[in-house]
């Protein structure tokens, strides 16, 4: 009787002390994400942990409609912006692991008349190493912002502007290179970019509340996006979706998000070949090695590599941040591109890490 006394107050010793662990880094983290999304009454964000695929932390902040005083909740859909890059890139790897192209493949094979087009190859693409001029830095964006592109129109817009550098010269971040991707993507699948990614990830990852995005179709739990004025808050700027294309139009949650890290880890999506070319480092022409895979920054938190990727597009900003040694990854997504979870998550990534490790 008093051992099993003993035991029942050593459990309830280890219990407390772990709850009083949980409840400490609890209120770390809520102190975080207070540093840009303190402001119940403003545009709000979702944030998410998982470790081993076990959510550690799941909150939502502020507003997912300012006009209908809507709170947000975890379960809300974003923009992810340039967190799309992901998707595009993996969707390229499927294609290829289906044997209907390869990453060493010249953009002239499937776009004859891409202009030295037999020099740059979908490595280039991936990679941002392609030095093609990209179409958001160009004066004329503003002319086709809200028109509705054919994928083959974004090309045409941008493909004739001097180049930036010669392929593999430099690494350079770019949006076109992504569109051209999308492109080749319909050329080799016979789909629309919009049904591959759908048909072929979204719904193999169980990502039920993931879309390409659209201002028109009533997407349930929507988070409406927004500017910061000096006068206050406006409604994000309207843009046709076909102009950022496959470098930046999907939607998502949180706990979607996480549905596709797992995919990624399980390989449901690729085999371990395909996959580990999407998370290796490449090295430009003169040899020098630089920090991106495919449609990921290879980056490190506390000396500890991970995968990590932001996004921005009107009204919107996300943050992902992914340690495979420890299989923990963070999400954050936020409603209006003046309150950015780029810092925030890591800094979220970090304390994880610090406090898994005690």
């Amino acid at each position: 009787m008093q051992s099993k006394n003993i035991f029942l107050c050593l459990f309830f010793i280890i219990f407390s002390f772990k709850t009083a662990v949980a409840q400490t880094y609890e209120k770390k983290i809520d102190s975080l994400i207070f540093t840009g999304f303190g402001n119940k009454n403003e545009p709000g964000g979702t944030f998410l942990i998982a470790k081993k695929g076990k959510i550690l932390y799941r909150k939502a902040f502020g507003k997912a409609n300012l006009e209908l005083d809507i709170n947000m909740t975890p379960e809300n859909v974003f923009q992810i912006g340039s967190m799309t890059k992901q998707f595009t890139a993996v969707a390229v790897l499927m294609l290829e692991q289906q044997g209907k192209l390869r990453v060493n493949d010249p953009v002239s094979k499937y776009i004859k008349d891409y202009p030295s087009g037999d020099k740059i190859t979908i490595h280039h693409l991936l990679t941002h190493t392609s030095g093609i001029k990209d179409f958001t830095k160009m004066k004329a964006l503003s002319t086709i912002a809200q028109k509705e592109m054919k994928p083959e129109m974004m090309v045409d817009f941008f493909k004739n502007e001097p180049v930036d550098f010669a392929p593999g010269e430099k690494f350079e971040y770019n949006n076109s290179g992504y569109v051209v991707l999308g492109y080749i993507i319909e050329l080799v699948s016979g789909q629309t970019y919009e049904d591959f990614i759908k048909k072929n990830i979204f719904e193999k990852a169980g990502m039920a509340h993931s879309y390409y995005a659209s201002d028109r179709q009533l997407i349930p739990k929507r988070a409406y996006g927004y500017h910061q004025k000096e006068y206050g808050f406006v409604n994000k700027t309207v843009i046709s979706f076909s102009v950022p294309f496959s470098s930046g139009s999907l939607m998502s949650t949180v706990d979607d998000m996480l549905k596709w890290q797992q995919a990624l880890n399980q390989n449901i999506l690729l085999n371990e070949v395909e996959t580990k070319k999407a998370f290796q480092k490449y090295k430009l022409n003169s040899g020098e090695e630089f920090t991106y895979g495919y449609g990921w920054h290879l980056k490190e938190i506390d000396g500890i590599p991970d995968r990590e990727h932001g996004g921005s597009i009107f009204g919107f900003k996300s943050m992902g941040v992914y340690i495979p040694s420890e299989d923990i990854y963070v999400i954050g997504l936020s409603s209006c591109d003046c309150h950015s979870p780029t810092e925030i998550v890591r800094n979220m990534a970090k304390m994880t890490l610090q406090t898994v490790k005690k």
